[in-house]
C-alpha cells in the first residue's frame, strides 16, 4: 500500500516529524530497496565512508551541484516509501557488511567477485574495490592490513562446534549449509519396450535451500521470478534454474565446495491409448521425481 504524502518525509517512510517523540530515533533508521531486496540499517552505517556515493546521498549536505549525487530527499522511493536504488540487491549485502566495520569477508570460492568490484566502484568505495581486484590479497589478509582494530581472538573448534546450519564457518567466512536439487522427468515406452522409448527433456530443475547459498552457487542462472523478494537469510523452495542439464548444476555445486549427501527418487506408470489407434495399442508413460541433497561443511 502506498503511503500518504505526509508520511514520505522520513527516511523509513513513517509519519511524524523529528520534533515528535521518537522522531529523532526514526530519522536514524534508513530503509532501502536495492533491486527488490529490502535492507534496514542506520544512517551512520550507509554514510560510514566519507565522499562515497552513499555518504553524499545520506549525509546532510548543501544542494548538489551539476553531476553530483542527489540528496536523500530527492531519491526515488518505492510504493512503501523506501529509498530505491537500482543496483544488484543480492550483492549490496556485502557492500553493507563492509560499511559496518570496513572489513571484507566473503564466502569461500565466491563467484561474484568481479561483479562486486563493479558495485564497489559504482558506490565509490575505492578501498573495497582495491581489495576485490584480481591481484589483491585474500580478504582476511586485507582486513588485517587495513583495519586499525586488533584482530579477534582465535576460537577453539572444540568450544564452538560448527554445524551446516551456521551461516559462516571459522575458516575465512565460508557459508555452510544444504542445497536440494530436484527435477521431474518422463518418457513414453511402447510395446516394443526400449526400442520405442520416447524420452522427454527435463522441464525444470528446482532449487531448495537458503536464498544466499542458492544465489552464491548459481548466480545469474537462478530464476527467482516465483519468489523475488526473499531475504538472503530465509529459505525458499520456489527457485529453479534457467538451464535443463543436471550435470551443469552438479558442476556448479562441486566448484562451490558442495558434495552430494543423499538422493531419492520415485516413479509412477500410466497407460495412454494412442490417438486413433486400437484400444490394445497402449503406451506406458513413466514419470519420475528425483531429489539430490548437497552439503557444504
Amino acid at each position: 500500500m502506498a503511503l500518504a504524502d505526509g508520511a514520505r518525509g522520513l527516511p523509513n517512510g513513517g509519519g511524524g516529524s523529528a520534533a515528535s517523540p521518537g522522531g529523532a530515533a526514526s530519522a536514524e533508521i534508513v530503509e532501502l530497496n536495492v533491486g527488490g531486496q529490502v535492507y534496514v540499517t542506520r544512517r551512520c552505517t550507509v554514510a560510514a565512508v566519507r565522499d562515497s556515493l552513499l555518504w553524499r546521498m545520506f549525509s546532510p549536505q548543501p544542494a548538489p551541484g551539476p553531476g553530483q549525487a542527489a540528496a536523500a530527499a530527492e531519491l526515488p522511493r518505492d510504493s512503501k516509501g523506501r529509498f530505491f536504488l537500482d543496483r544488484d540487491g543480492f550483492l549490496f549485502r556485502y557492500i553493507l557488511d563492509y560499511l559496518r566495520d570496513l572489513t571484507l569477508v566473503l564466502p569461500d570460492r565466491f563467484p561474484e567477485r568481479s561483479r562486486l568490484q563493479r558495485e564497489a566502484e559504482y558506490f565509490q568505495l575505492p578501498d573495497l574495490a582495491r581489495r576485490l581486484a584480481p591481484d589483491a590479497p585474500e580478504p582476511a589478509e586485507a582486513a588485517a592490513e587495513g583495519s586499525a582494530s586488533p584482530p579477534a581472538p582465535a576460537r577453539s573448534p572444540s568450544l564452538l562446534p560448527l554445524t551446516p546450519s551456521q551461516s559462516l564457518d571459522a575458516g575465512g567466512g565460508r557459508r555452510s549449509g544444504y542445497i536440494t536439487i530436484g527435477y521431474r522427468g518422463s518418457y513414453t515406452m511402447g510395446r516394443e519396450a526400449q526400442a520405442d522409448a520416447k524420452f522427454r527433456r527435463v522441464a525444470r530443475i528446482t532449487v531448495c535451500g537458503k536464498t544466499a547459498l542458492a544465489k552464491e552457487v548459481f548466480g545469474d542462472t537462478l530464476n527467482e521470478s516465483r519468489d523475488p523478494d526473499r531475504p538472503p537469510e530465509r529459505y525458499t523452495a520456489r527457485y529453479y534454474l534457467k538451464f535443463n542439464f543436471l550435470e551443469q548444476a552438479f558442476d556448479r555445486l562441486s566448484e562451490a565446495g558442495f558434495r552430494m549427501a543423499a538422493c531419492s527418487s520415485t516413479g509412477t506408470c500410466a497407460f495412454a491409448p494412442e490417438l486413433g489407434g486400437p484400444a490394445t495399442a497402449d503406451d506406458k508413460i513413466w514419470t519420475s521425481y528425483t531429489e539430490y541433497v548437497f552439503c557444504r561443511d
